[in-house]
């Protein structure tokens, strides 16, 4: 019988977490603005731990599908659940994505974006960036808890575009983001300057100026991408320093 690698038992843990919540959702037990159960119960009754729990979770919370607020506890988001947004993170894994890859497909998006969300974004997506704005800076101790936010906060942006195509577009690419990012997440730096360039960019966007918006956007990912030494590659394709001396993931400090 062939072994079951440790990434495969936890990527099977997380579904069961995902498919437990989607039954809750789906027979009526968990409406929009429940608060989910205690960790303890959950954890016992799917016979997992707390902390394979929480990485479930925290799944949930990257896809808008669980709302997780600092000092209260975790709640059903409204509107209606989305739990089919990870195609990306499959096709990847088949084709080998690469991380730079990633950063430069969600430079040309993500500027966009931010410029968009400047012109269109409506009252509701403005408080929902600032609540995270809030979030993040309330978490820079817990790089976990940290990411959810972050992530929650590029995927508002999305919504405020106004282009529903697109919107969907950065979905696929939300959980992709996720995926990647926990599993070095706790080895993050400077993320008090990270929250600090989220509330730029959302300031920019609440005051409507498109351009500051998309330039706030890119120097936020450069910086990002920088962070993780994650260059373009010149000359041999698909090689980057980073990858080249080991260090692709070591300092990586905000989505």
């Amino acid at each position: 019988m062939a072994r079951v690698k440790p990434e495969q038992q936890e990527s099977h843990r997380t579904m069961q977490v995902v498919n437990h919540v989607r039954t809750l959702i789906e027979n009526g037990t968990l409406k929009p603005g429940d608060k989910i159960p205690p960790e303890r119960d959950l954890a016992r009754t799917l016979q997992i731990s707390r902390a394979s729990l929480r990485t479930g979770i925290g799944y949930l919370a990257a896809l808008g599908v669980m709302k997780i607020r600092h000092g209260v506890g975790t709640f059903v988001a409204d509107g209606p659940p989305d739990f089919g947004q990870d195609s990306l993170t499959f096709i990847g894994a088949l084709h080998g994505f690469q991380s730079w890859q990633m950063f430069e497909a969600r430079i040309l998006l993500e500027t966009g974006l931010a410029a968009l969300a400047a012109e269109r974004s409506r009252d509701e997506h403005q408080a929902a960036l600032a609540e995270e704005v809030a979030e993040m800076f309330a978490s820079v101790d817990n790089p976990t808890e940290y990411l959810i936010h972050d992530v929650a906060f590029h995927r508002i942006i999305a919504q405020a575009s106004g282009n529903p195509i697109l919107a969907a577009i950065m979905e696929t690419i939300v959980s992709s983001m996720y995926d990647h990012r926990r599993k070095t997440v706790e080895r993050s730096i400077d993320l008090r300057e990270s929250a600090g360039m989220h509330r730029e960019i959302y300031r920019a966007i609440r005051t409507r100026k498109p351009a500051e918006a998309r330039r706030l956007m890119e120097q936020h990912l450069r910086m990002a991408q920088e962070a993780q030494g994650l260059e373009r590659p010149v000359g041999k394709r698909g090689s980057t320093s980073g990858e080249k001396n080991g260090a692709g993931d070591e300092n990586q400090s905000a989505l």
